[in-house]
């Protein structure tokens, strides 16, 4: 099977929140991440549980634990081989936050409005 390529999502201005936001963690999450998006990348859409999860329309999530607490990293996929990484925050609650799966829903519809 092929291997999936993985993106982070560019606001029109050229930012990129994800990579803001993983590097604004501590340096041992930083690895976690970067551990779990090589899965992503190995596994594609057969990465399940613990390391991933589907939350609903279109939107999936990296799952990992590091030194600020539960982290997720909301990401799409983009035809069968790419995966786009929108948006990243330290979970608080045991749902993730009804923005932060708006956002990432906003970040895809802007994506591919854009490609």
């Amino acid at each position: 099977m092929a291997k999936i390529s993985s993106y982070y999502y560019l606001t029109r201005s050229g930012k990129s929140p994800v990579r803001e936001f993983v590097d604004s963690l501590e340096y041992k999450t930083q690895r976690k991440f970067f551990f779990v998006k090589s899965l992503l990348e190995e596994f594609g859409h057969k990465l399940s549980q613990p390391h991933a999860k589907y939350i609903g329309n279109d939107i999936f999530e990296l799952r990992f634990k590091g030194q600020e607490g539960t982290i997720r990293v909301l990401y799409f996929f983009f035809y069968q081989d790419k995966a786009v990484f929108t948006n990243g925050f330290v979970k608080k609650t045991d749902k993730t936050p009804k923005n932060e799966k708006e956002l990432a829903i906003q970040r895809r519809t802007d994506f591919l409005r854009r490609e």
